[in-house]
């Protein structure tokens, strides 16, 4: 019992928070956003890879899993302070915001 509570504690303080918006100083990163306008805020980032969502085709009991590589777009990895901030990039422009404390 004493176990679980521990583990569940961790993972709630490790939580990621998927978001639309990022306060980044004065300035605020929002969904929609250019993926210039990231740079301009945050800067080139620490390091960029391919997202890759599933997509299911046929019915929903029976139906298949693919994944594209170019379905999820882009994530840019960024190191501030003590979070790295994870912004997906799709057709060059924001679509989600994961801002996790370290």
């Amino acid at each position: 019992m004493r176990i679980r509570l521990v583990v569940a504690l961790f993972a709630f303080s490790a939580a990621v928070q998927a978001s639309s918006t990022l306060r980044v100083g004065n300035q605020v990163l929002t969904a929609g956003d250019s993926r210039e306008r990231v740079v301009e805020l945050l800067g080139k980032p620490t390091s960029k890879s391919h997202a890759r969502k599933p997509r299911s085709h046929g019915s929903r009991r029976g139906g298949v899993r693919v994944v594209d590589q170019h379905q999820g777009g882009e994530q840019w990895r960024y190191r501030r302070g003590d979070h790295v901030t994870v912004v997906t990039i799709v057709d060059g422009r924001v679509s989600e915001i994961e801002d996790r404390r370290l």
